[in-house]
């Protein structure tokens, strides 16, 4: 089975509404409240770290389409609590479902290509450059974000099909010291949390004046990571891209070669889910959580005010070369190992 046009648009615009719809309720209501650290840091524990456990058992219910539709209905409830803990929790409760629902059922369906993937996750970080910016804005028209995010539930539970559960157990790879076990998940899970930091921590000198171009450059990466991974195969994808965004890293305190960069280095994200779900092919959903989770890992330094360590354009590039040699053998041997496992 291959996903359909009509489900991948569905799910990618719920997607965009998705984290549009969450980032506008941290900047315009919760970011009021005098426990404005905790929210945010309970909403990204809720929306990020809590994706792996609930994605196993996302995994055994099998209901991928409903998961979806369940999580955009909690947020939009989220979006109309009074209480700003309770509205974070929910919210990012909600988002985790939704990004558990929608990547299993695109994950389930997009057989071995990666762009469908891409397409999925990309719209997202637009979503939440908008948000960001509606929110910051004290723009009105609080209604439009539950109801566009029930409007979604309704499209992906009417235009989506229902997809079988794919967890069958034992299918995981149980010897994490075996190559084919989840020592081949642990590069990714790194490669995950370094991204993650670099997009919390890189600094451009003229980044203010481009924060939409970059947003747009972050966007268009990882939707053409996807197609160049099917086109030229995982491991020279990943290569091609990393290895230019490390020489383009060099010269990022011009705005042109920064965005350049970006665009590269986020190449691999689509790359790094299939990847993963491809090595725990009847536990995707936690395969999922499990990098989301390192997201979440790569978010606390900056949260918890730590200095960066990333701080001039040299250290930008050996952190994309230091991606693409965790990559090198977990695209290569390792993943033949683990499919013939």
């Amino acid at each position: 089975m291959t996903v359909s046009r009509k489900s991948l648009a569905v799910y990618s615009l719920a997607h965009f509404w998705m984290d549009l719809s969450c980032a506008f309720l941290l900047f315009r209501t919760l970011s009021d409240s005098p426990r404005w650290g905790l929210c945010l840091l309970l909403y990204n524990f809720c929306a990020f770290a809590l994706q792996m456990p609930l994605g196993l058992l996302a995994d055994r219910l099998g209901r991928s389409q409903q998961v979806a539709a369940a999580g955009c209905v909690l947020t939009a409830l989220a979006c109309i609590s009074p209480l700003p803990l309770p509205a974070a929790v929910i919210a990012g409760t909600g988002n985790a479902l939704f990004h558990l629902g929608g990547g299993i059922a695109v994950l389930h369906c997009s057989a071995d290509r990666a762009a469908p993937l891409g397409v999925f996750i990309s719209p997202g970080a637009l979503g939440l450059y908008i948000g960001t910016v509606w929110g910051r804005n004290a723009a009105p028209w609080l209604g439009l974000a539950p109801l566009g995010l029930l409007l979604m539930a309704a499209l992906i539970l009417r235009q989506c099909p229902r997809t079988a559960g794919t967890f069958r157990p034992g299918s995981a790879p149980p010897d994490l010291s075996a190559p084919e076990g989840y020592g081949v998940l642990l590069p990714l899970f790194l490669v995950v949390v370094l991204r993650s930091y670099m997009g919390m921590n890189q600094s451009f000198p003229w980044k203010s004046q481009w924060v939409l171009v970059l947003t747009l450059a972050l966007v268009l990466g990882k939707t053409a990571g996807g197609f160049l991974m099917d086109s030229l195969g995982p491991r020279r994808a990943s290569a091609l891209s990393l290895g230019l965004a490390a020489a383009l890293y060099l010269a990022s305190a011009l705005p042109l070669p920064g965005t350049l960069a970006v665009f590269l280095f986020n190449m691999t994200m689509p790359v790094t889910l299939w990847a993963a779900a491809r090595f725990m092919p009847g536990a995707k959903g936690f395969a999922f959580g499990l990098l989301t989770f390192a997201l979440f890992l790569g978010y606390l330094p900056s949260y918890l005010g730590w200095p960066s360590l990333l701080t001039r354009p040299a250290a930008y590039a050996c952190a994309a070369l230091l991606s693409l040699a965790m990559l090198w053998p977990v695209l290569g041997r390792g993943i033949k190992l683990c499919l013939q496992s």
